[in-house]
């Protein structure tokens, strides 16, 4: 338990984690609110967006309200993932991890402790997200004559989810940095397979029942079905079908997790520290 709520202090008593929560409400907020506003534009006012050449999303049997909600963890999510990265690169990087184990010799321990700590951080960063994403989308939906749908316990029950699996890529953060202590590369790494190479993926798997099978165990699809709603599930052909139940998403997020901290153990975790 002492380790635990060291590893937590170690998070929270830096800046990092408010000007990276910052941040991302800031962008958060932008989208969802320029979105909702746009798209409650189009479907509150028709002829109007017709006449601009501006048409409807195609929604399908999805709501509108919760899926400017999902933004929290459709993009919000790579806020988690950095803050968990941080959370064991920094110890490399500032050379604190040969006091970390003199403290606590036991390195797996150690290890547990940061991916443990880092789960009530990532929900954290999850209620803020939504707080983001709700408040601006809520707020625009309503300007246009929308249901918010924030009387509805799917609505909710989604937002939970969706703080689950905040809590998960913060987990997956931080076992990340385990494999590639780097801090630089870490994020390089993170940046680079959450906006090009898993969007790319999903994408080329979406074009055959054979792949599709394979591509909704990718991270970004599990975290999709996990939480119930992702405009990009809707923007893949047949996405929105080939999802995973919610709990099955989770499993898939948690198992991402132990895979990369075992990784981690078994490798960089057992070298020498300076």
């Amino acid at each position: 338990m002492r380790v635990l709520a060291s590893e937590f202090l170690k998070v929270t008593t830096t800046r990092m984690w408010w000007l990276l929560a910052i941040i991302m409400f800031a962008y958060l907020a932008f989208i969802a609110g320029g979105l909702a506003a746009l798209f409650g534009f189009t479907i509150a006012n028709p002829d109007v967006a017709a006449s601009t050449g501006t048409e409807a999303p195609p929604l399908g049997d999805m709501p509108l309200a919760p899926l400017v909600y999902s933004f929290a963890t459709s993009l919000g999510y790579v806020f988690a993932v950095i803050i968990g990265v941080l959370a064991v690169t920094g110890e490399f990087r500032h050379r604190t991890l040969t006091a970390t184990f003199l403290a606590t010799p036991q390195r797996t321990t150690v290890l547990g402790a940061k991916l443990f700590a880092q789960l009530p951080i990532g929900a954290g960063f999850g209620v803020i997200a939504f707080l983001a994403t709700v408040g601006a989308g809520a707020a625009m939906l309503a300007v246009f004559g929308l249901d918010p749908m924030l009387d509805q316990s799917d609505t909710w029950a989604m937002i939970g989810r969706g703080i689950l699996a905040m809590a998960l890529w913060a987990a997956i953060g931080a076992a990340l940095g385990a494999v590639v202590p780097n801090q630089v590369a870490a994020i390089v790494i993170v940046l680079a397979f959450t906006q090009f190479v898993e969007p790319l993926l999903r994408l080329a798997a979406s074009f055959s029942d054979a792949t599709a099978a394979v591509g909704k165990f990718l991270p970004g699809s599990a975290s999709d079905a996990l939480v119930g709603a992702s405009f990009y599930a809707l923007a893949t052909p047949g996405g929105a079908a080939e999802m995973l139940l919610w709990w099955q998403g989770a499993l898939v997020l948690l198992g991402i997790a132990v895979v990369l901290a075992a990784i981690g153990a078994a490798t960089s975790w057992r070298r020498d520290v300076s």
